[in-house]
């Protein structure tokens, strides 16, 4: 068994297909509109229409929100393109508890506000445009990966 076997049971090259659209987009919408597509900022910038806190109403993100609804929606049809007309459209399945998952989504959604950006805004984007504040976040993201991952496959965590 090949060490790409192991790592990828599923195919290494959807994955390299997958990375080369969000790159090319994200390069895209960069070189001909000057914008930035992180998404923590789209979850944001679209809250702005359902509440009126000074946090929601700035102008960046009132001034970007309909290309960024947008813009969600494209990835959004995209990744459903991908999964119902090329990929066979199987659904996938989680048993992982609902509170969970919404525990989770409140910490992880919570840490993007505070890290002023997600994971991959930084990894993509922010690196992608050389901002040091990215690469430090990438650093920080990759190391707290390691060890949780360390930490359980050692049944520690």
């Amino acid at each position: 068994m090949s060490i790409l076997s192991t790592l990828f049971p599923f195919g290494w090259q959807h994955y390299l297909l997958g990375g080369l659209c969000i790159g090319t987009g994200v390069a895209l919408l960069y070189l001909f509109n000057g914008w930035i597509g992180g998404m923590s900022t789209v979850f944001s910038s679209s809250w702005s229409y359902l509440f009126k806190n000074p946090f929601f109403q700035q102008d960046r993100f009132l001034n970007s929100r309909q290309w960024r609804v947008i813009y969600a929606l494209g990835v959004v049809l995209g990744a459903g393109a991908w999964r119902f007309a090329l990929a066979g459209g199987e659904a996938q399945h989680t048993n992982v508890p609902v509170w969970q998952l919404l525990l989770g989504g409140f910490l992880v959604g919570y840490g993007a506000r505070l890290g002023n950006g997600c994971t991959s805004g930084h990894g993509i984007c922010g690196l992608g445009a050389l901002q040091l504040p990215s690469l430090g976040a990438v650093l920080t993201f990759m190391a707290t990966a390691f060890l949780t991952a360390n930490l359980m496959a050692r049944g520690l965590a």
